[in-house]
């Protein structure tokens, strides 16, 4: 199975009496969507799910991608590793599946899943990281397979 994780892009802080959940893309962030999704569009298999979180910033990062997708409560900003893991089937769905979320939990799954030790990893704002399990000598292991800034920063 691989597992993309891609953090939403630059969001504006909320504005008083707003939700959370309500923050919108900047023009920076708006800037750094397009960008990811044209290189998930030269990279991502045509099967891929791909999910987000409910919050608007993460809809409209995704939307920038030009696929289907379906938002899941369990990827929401207060939500954790083991919401994001558990939605996503890992490790047993198979096939690839995209998720646009939220820090800190992205960084934990990261974590999580190449250390085996869930840590305060940080993912960038607009960053993806590409992980895949997979069976090597009668074991299961993560490898990362990518890791692509949004800003063009290694």
């Amino acid at each position: 199975m691989d597992l993309i994780l891609w953090r939403h892009a630059q969001a504006a802080d909320a504005l008083s009496g707003h939700s959370d959940l309500e923050r919108e893309l900047t023009a920076k962030g708006r800037r750094q969507a397009e960008r990811v999704a044209a290189w998930l569009q030269r990279h991502l298999p045509s099967d891929a799910v791909v999910l987000a979180s409910p919050a608007r910033r993460t809809v409209q990062t995704v939307q920038a991608l030009d696929r289907d997708y379906r938002t899941d409560e369990a990827l929401g900003p207060e939500r954790d590793a083991h919401d994001l893991l558990a939605a996503v089937g890992w490790p047993k769905a198979g096939g690839t599946v995209l998720v646009v979320g939220h820090q800190p939990t992205l960084g934990r799954v990261a974590a999580s899943l190449l250390a085996g030790v869930e840590q305060p990893w940080s993912v960038r704002k607009g960053a993806l990281w590409w992980l895949r399990q997979r069976r090597r000598a009668g074991s299961r292991e993560t490898v990362l397979l990518a890791v692509h800034d949004a800003d063009g920063v290694p």
